[in-house]
């Protein structure tokens, strides 16, 4: 039921929920099919493994599950021949998520510095082993672009042991240059630890120009983490892995089990060699998907999109709309699946994170979105200006609504028939509910055109109430730490 279905996301306090759960809330039974579903939320890769990888994997699938996999060792060591590397910098994990958790517990003493919004293992697990994490607010009239320089002074300010950056970043995409990444860490080279986090950088543009793979074997306090299954498409099988200097990589894999990789990460890593040519391919339409599905979302009204290095693009969100209401809708409405970005530390639910996906999906998505906020194909947006080019003093607008604010009495928020009801419904089933738009954004032409990017020099929400006042905050003030989300749990707990 669709009651049953938003209410997952309301039970997830740090990540969506699974497709699985989806599934079975939306009627797909014990195994949890996700029927209509579109998904805009995980990332992944969806042109690898190729259709006739997934029949070679079928064809052995009673095998792959009857077997004991091969030890991590052996598995290591074919990896690191198709990629180039040297088993001894190389530990392999049962997901990233594994590694940052062994990271954590071996490498990570007092504290930890990381730049907020980013990907919320490196905020809470450290947080959950009772450690201080030193968040950094990546500033929005910046279009969250990291300033290496000012996260190096965060850092000495704060007296963190540990820094940790993703490259691109989760979840704007935003990306340094291989030589701003080497410079930070040799800024940093006294600390305990230095941690890039390269996840999602074969999607970039220059991935092969910006890694710094090769060179962080050289140093001894440097770990870079990478992914598989987000570069495979294949989150299930949970496989990734870290390259460090053969005495970091070393204490981290005499950690690990023996047999922490499962038959099915084995039996993909197997095939790679033979199936370099169409990974390859996979990443270069992957690619070319991000830039048509930016024009064709920048041409919304209202709607801004930042510059992505990643696989999925960060995207805000008209004046006064809600994104737990518009993802619910999608959902609910038109089995669209969004990320709505309200229970990331740095962000509020005014902000989405949507997936990069093929052109025929990104048009279903288009049509969804045009449905719940204008409540109907909308005129396109003028074209934004550069992200970063001086602009002129904006015109006068009205005063967006605090995200946390209740509704006005006069605007009461629709609640579909079928859910005030208890009516089952399944993902997908059109459930009558008027635009978004109409109910929440002002009905003038000026309150409808997008917003710029770049802002004046202040915070572009104002600070929550009972939020804690940083002394010469603001959206340049970034090597002083945080400044006001709009969240007032958020901020007494990243300012407190």
């Amino acid at each position: 039921m669709a009651g049953d279905i938003t209410t997952l996301f309301r039970a997830s306090t740090a990540h969506s929920p699974s497709i699985a759960m989806l599934g079975r809330a939306a009627g797909g039974g014990a195994g949890g099919a996700p029927g209509r579903i579109t998904d805009f939320c995980i990332p992944c890769n969806p042109y690898f493994p190729t259709p006739g990888m997934f029949e070679q994997l079928g064809g052995r699938l009673r095998e792959i599950l009857t077997y004991y996999p091969s030890s991590a060792d052996a598995i290591t060591a074919e990896l690191c021949q198709t990629l180039g590397l040297n088993p001894q910098t190389v530990a392999m994990g049962n997901g990233s998520t594994e590694l940052i958790t062994w990271i954590d517990h071996l490498l990570v003493r007092e504290s930890l510095a990381v730049p907020v919004p980013t990907f919320g293992r490196w905020t809470d697990q450290p947080m959950e082993t009772g450690k201080r994490v030193d968040m950094m607010l990546l500033p929005e009239a910046h279009g969250f672009r990291l300033d290496p320089d000012a996260f190096v002074r965060f850092v000495r300010a704060r007296r963190s042991r540990t820094a940790v950056i993703c490259n691109p970043n989760n979840p704007d995409g935003g990306l340094l240059t291989k030589d701003q990444v080497l410079d930070l860490c040799d800024s940093l080279q006294d600390l305990d630890l230095v941690v890039v986090d390269e996840s999602f950088l074969e999607f970039s543009d220059a991935a092969a120009a910006t890694s710094i793979v090769e060179e962080a074997v050289l140093r001894p306090h440097v770990v870079v983490l990478r992914s598989l299954g987000k570069n495979f498409g294949l989150h299930g099988v949970r496989f990734g892995y870290l390259v460090a200097n053969p005495a970091l990589a070393g204490r981290i894999r005499s950690m690990l089990p023996k047999w922490n990789l499962n038959s099915f990460a084995e039996a993909v890593v197997f095939m790679l060699r033979e199936h370099r040519a169409e990974y390859e391919e996979s990443l270069h339409r992957s690619r070319r998907d991000r830039q048509e599905m930016t024009a064709l979302l920048s041409a919304l009204p209202g709607l801004t999109v930042y510059p992505s290095q990643g696989n999925f693009l960060y995207v805000r969100l008209p004046v006064g709309v809600d994104g737990v209401t518009l993802r619910d809708r999608l959902l609910t409405e038109h089995a669209v699946l969004v990320r709505e970005c309200g229970n990331k530390v740095g962000s509020s639910s005014r902000f989405l994170r949507l997936v990069v996906r093929p052109a025929q999906e990104v048009r279903q998505l288009i049509s969804a979105l045009e449905q719940v906020l204008y409540g109907g194909p909308a005129q396109p947006a003028p074209a934004p200006a550069p992200m970063l080019a001086p602009m002129p003093a904006p015109a006068p607008v009205p005063a967006p609504m605090p995200v946390s604010a209740p509704m006005p009495a006069s605007v009461p928020m629709p609640v579909p028939a079928q859910v005030r009801t208890g009516t089952p419904v399944r993902a997908g089933t059109p459930v009558a509910g008027p635009p978004l738009g109409l109910q929440l954004v002002p009905a003038s032409a000026q309150a409808l055109a997008p917003v710029p990017a770049v802002t004046p020099a202040t915070p572009a929400v104002a600070p929550a109430p009972g939020a804690a006042a940083v002394p010469g905050a603001g959206p340049m003030a970034m090597a002083r730490g945080y400044t006001s989300s709009g969240t007032a749990a958020v901020d007494r707990l990243v300012s407190g």
